[in-house]
């Protein structure tokens, strides 16, 4: 089986970038390791503070977050990190090129019940010409990526990247401590039969993703001519996996309830990247308005609706905002 590097060579990906990317995948691997100990580490449970997002952090989302930042800032290769954890921006180098925002574990709660979870991240040029501590280094659209992808903590520890040639899916073989390649360029079925949305939500989603939810559910009597199965993992890495691997739409919509929150996921550490996967595999990826990587960030937190998956799926969804 070929060896990360060697596709990331092949997919001409600068040495820089190599080991930036191997740099951050070594403090994945130690995230991976602290969360298969588990409750052996005394590592479950969430702490007694919030994070800048108003979420209850979780003692892994502490840890991952503590490792992420101090291998990467240790690196040279980064200027300065965003993260969901830390209200600002957290300044590295002023000699390193690239940008660093991830997810450090997203879907923690899901710790409690040893369900799926990972870290998702993505890299970007860092303007020469800005301070290390300046945030808006990090508002750049997600067509500005040069690299994106995350790490899933799961039966296997297995990690889905994309530097723009193409989406990738390595699994982590623990006898050598390497990631391998196990599925190269790997494609989105256009057309799909499953969904996956937080239904719970329905009574405060917009009018187009009430009607697009209930087309669904007339099954086969209904517009669409076929029955439709939801699948709801409770983690994006988790849904956004299953959709690469084998078709599907994740939503997460914009929500009437807080009006200043036009989503719940960051554009910065979960759309951005995941958007990024999705085209490079062929699906589509949307806010329901348009392309989500052709957003212009207007701060590192921003939050916007997700409409991402199978190039069919999407495009019927997005059309009943027309």
């Amino acid at each position: 089986m070929k060896r990360l590097n060697s596709q990331l060579q092949q997919d001409g990906a600068p040495l820089e970038l190599i080991l930036l990317i191997r740099t951050l995948l070594a403090a994945c691997k130690e995230i991976s390791f602290r969360v298969s100990q588990g409750a052996l580490a005394g590592v479950l449970g969430s702490t007694l503070s919030e994070n800048v997002q108003g979420e209850t952090q979780k003692k892994l989302d502490v840890i991952s977050n503590q490792i992420l930042k101090d291998i990467l800032s240790e690196s040279g290769y980064v200027k300065a990190i965003s993260s969901e954890e830390e209200e600002g921006v957290v300044p590295c180098s002023e000699d390193g090129n690239y940008l660093v925002s991830f997810d450090p574990l997203d879907g923690s709660s899901n710790t409690e019940i040893n369900s799926l979870i990972g870290t998702i991240f993505s890299i970007a040029h860092a303007p020469q010409w800005m301070e290390a501590n300046d945030p808006s280094a990090f508002l750049q659209p997600g067509t500005q990526m040069v690299a994106a992808g995350y790490v899933l903590y799961g039966p296997s520890t297995m990690l889905a990247m994309t530097t723009g040639r193409g989406t990738h899916l390595y699994t982590l073989d623990k006898t050598h401590g390497g990631f391998l390649l196990t599925k190269d360029n790997i494609q989105v079925p256009e057309q799909t039969s499953e969904f996956a949305i937080n239904t719970s939500n329905a009574r405060h989603w917009e009018q187009p993703i009430q009607d697009y939810i209930n087309d669904l559910l007339a099954g086969s009597d209904g517009p669409r001519g076929k029955d439709y199965n939801m699948r709801w993992v409770a983690a994006m890495v988790g849904d956004i996996h299953r959709v690469l691997c084998r078709g599907g739409i994740f939503m997460y919509p914009f929500d009437k309830r807080n009006p200043e929150k036009p989503g719940k996921l960051r554009l910065l550490y979960e759309a951005n990247p995941m958007a990024f996967l999705m085209e490079q595999a062929g699906g589509v990826a949307s806010t329901g308005e348009g392309r989500i990587m052709e957003v212009m960030p207007t701060e590192i937190h921003q939050r916007v609706p997700v409409i991402i998956g199978s190039k069919e799926e999407v495009e019927t969804c997005v059309s009943k905002y027309q």
